[in-house]
């Protein structure tokens, strides 16, 4: 990798890393947050050590190949992703629980739903969320004992799976919480309003995010779900974190304009294709190509035709390599799917699994072109 490194806060403080999260710092979080801080968009919740050396990539087994070697990547995608589901380390099962819900593998929903009794609140919080995106209602009695959790984060989560499963009436106990005076749950409330869709809300984010009482992750959340919600009034702002001195805030800046949606986002995304540093390039070819725009495609090859990661320490790599992987998933292209073979096989175990994330977007968008949905 480059080395065209500006300043870093020190730490991640955006949804992928600190709201945990997220849905994202340029460094790893420090593991200590956990055992208050549940994770919102949460593959980018915290990265271990391990990297992998930059082998021949394997051959494209998402256009022409043949139906059998998709299987095959397929099965070692959904290997690595169980296996992540029973880790020992907390923060491999959440992320392989936001695998799971993000990209609809609702056959894995049974091995999820044990993790509503996960003795860690990250987890459990992360397997509720899985509950609502993926609507699976199997887990329906096992959410009303989490309604009582002694933690409040997890309380809200199981609060959005009822809602999604038609107990609209909890939804407003996510409302509720947002005026809570403990900024993790604050902030949470925040990421999980946006999630819902719900309009109504705009109102009660603007407040939370002027809020003198409100944390800047509070603040921050607030302006991401805002412009999940279609409100371009938080464009400037998110302009202004865009263009940072600080690179963990540019990554926060890019995804909440991504999330945005909106044509001068976009606009504005782009520009940071030329960003200096790597991690904050490969974040905007991830959220362009969430557009539906494969504009970043050349930045994310890079990192395989230049080998970036050679001569980087571990931990450095692993996050250039989950941040690849992602970007991948989003962009869709054979000529950076075909390198996902390779990221499967990955040493670090977190690199694997957004690997596998990716592999379940291609599958997806298969899919989604043989139906015509694209």
């Amino acid at each position: 990798m480059e080395n065209r490194h500006t300043k870093s806060r020190g730490g991640p403080r955006f949804r992928g890393g600190d709201v945990i999260p997220v849905k994202a710092g340029i460094a790893p979080p420090s593991r200590h947050r956990w055992a208050k801080a549940p994770p919102t968009n949460l593959l980018f919740v915290c990265f271990s050590v391990l990297i992998p050396g930059c082998e021949n990539p394997s051959p494209s087994l998402f256009s022409d190949a043949p139906a059998a070697k998709v299987t095959s990547v397929e099965q070692e995608a959904l290997q690595v992703v169980q296996e992540a589901l029973a880790d020992v380390d907390a923060v491999a099962r959440v992320n392989a629980i936001e695998v799971i819900g993000t990209t609809g593998r609702i056959e894995l929903m049974p091995r999820v739903q044990p993790l509503l009794q996960d003795p860690v609140v990250p987890v459990r919080y992360a397997a509720a969320l899985a509950v609502g995106d993926l609507q699976y209602a199997p887990a329906q009695r096992s959410l009303f004992p989490m309604l009582k959790d002694p933690d409040s984060n997890v309380i809200i989560a199981a609060s959005y799976a009822m809602g999604r499963l038609g107990a609209t009436q909890y939804l407003e106990v996510i409302r509720k919480a947002l005026e809570s005076k403990d900024q993790e749950v604050r902030a949470n409330s925040a990421f999980l309003l946006g999630k819902i869709g719900d309009r109504g809300a705009l109102r009660i984010l603007k407040w939370a995010q002027e809020d003198k009482f409100s944390s800047d992750k509070v603040r921050f959340q607030a302006m991401e779900a805002r412009a999940r919600l279609g409100d371009e009034e938080v464009l400037q702002r998110l302009w202004a974190i865009v263009f940072s001195a600080f690179a963990d805030d540019r990554v926060m800046g890019i995804r909440a304009m991504g999330a945005l949606g909106s044509r001068k986002a976009r606009d504005i995304i782009v520009t940071k294709l030329d960003d200096p540093v790597l991690e904050v390039r490969l974040a905007a070819a991830e959220q362009l190509g969430m557009l539906g725009d494969t504009t970043g495609e050349p930045e994310v090859l890079e990192v395989f035709l230049k080998n970036l990661t050679a001569g980087t320490d571990r931990i450095a790599a692993e996050r250039v390599n989950v941040l690849t992987a992602l970007a991948i998933g989003h962009i869709g292209t054979p000529a950076l799917t075909k390198y996902l073979p390779q990221l499967l096989k990955n040493e670090s175990k977190f690199v694997r699994i957004a690997a596998a994330k990716a592999v379940f977007q291609s599958k997806m968008r298969r899919s989604d072109s043989k139906t015509g949905t694209l």
